[in-house]
């Protein structure tokens, strides 16, 4: 028996297997193409309605976002876009690309052969989310790789420092490597060659490579908000 012709014309416009991962693509191009600008209000029952969908795969594609840092969930307000400050990237990661490199230079000489074992374990995880192309473990991935690779400096205090800028830059990293595959590629290729050149004691090359590679995030981060401002 066929359903009644106002079932047809309410059907959703997404593969039911598909429609939290849809919505949620639809929308990162909005927010990516400066169509939703920082700090607009994403309401649920308005998106529901544009999709043609039910509100509950809205809430997961939100949450799905928050996990890449291009929305955020704001307690008695609902999900906003996030406002990314370019000064507050290029402070974060300008300490970053000063400290790191320096911690690396101290640690690298004094990793173990268990060190390495727990840095090749991280490395392969985090290769497979990165091909999975699901964000959600990108930040917390990269930060214990650089943890582990500088947890050998014996600097206390710096190491700790540091620790609190890859959190804070957390949501930015996850963000970067979800612009394009270029970028998750040059960041497994990067982070794989770091890797190497700490096995055969090329410490300066691998500091600077380091530096380098906290760099190019944040230029790439800037590139990206400012294209989305509209003039």
């Amino acid at each position: 028996m066929s359903p009644p012709a106002s079932t047809k014309a309410a059907a959703p416009r997404f593969a039911v297997t598909t429609v939290a991962e849809q919505a949620a693509d639809a929308l990162r191009r909005k927010i990516m193409a400066g169509d939703l600008p920082d700090g607009y209000q994403l309401r649920q029952d308005a998106l529901a309605a544009e999709f043609g969908i039910s509100r509950i795969p809205v809430r997961e594609a939100l949450v799905q976002l928050e996990g890449e840092g291009l929305v955020r969930i704001v307690p008695h307000k609902g999900a906003v876009v996030s406002e990314l400050s370019v000064a507050e990237i290029n402070e974060l990661f300008m300490l970053r690309g000063l400290l790191e490199p320096l911690l690396l230079k101290k640690s690298a000489p004094k990793l173990t052969a268990a060190d390495f074992a727990e840095i090749d374990a991280i490395l392969a995880e985090y290769r497979e989310e990165l091909h999975t192309q699901d964000p959600t473990r990108w930040g917390e991935l990269n930060t214990r790789l650089h943890d582990v690779l500088m947890s050998r400096a014996e600097q206390p205090r710096t190491l700790a420092i540091v620790a609190g800028l890859l959190q804070q830059t957390d949501r930015y990293t996850r963000l970067q490597l979800s612009l394009s595959a270029d970028s998750c590629r040059r960041a497994e290729d990067e982070h794989e060659e770091l890797v190497r050149l700490c096995k055969t004691g090329e410490v300066r090359a691998a500091a600077g490579l380091l530096k380098r590679h906290i760099e190019h995030a944040a230029a790439e981060l800037e590139r990206f908000i400012l294209s989305r401002r509209r003039p």
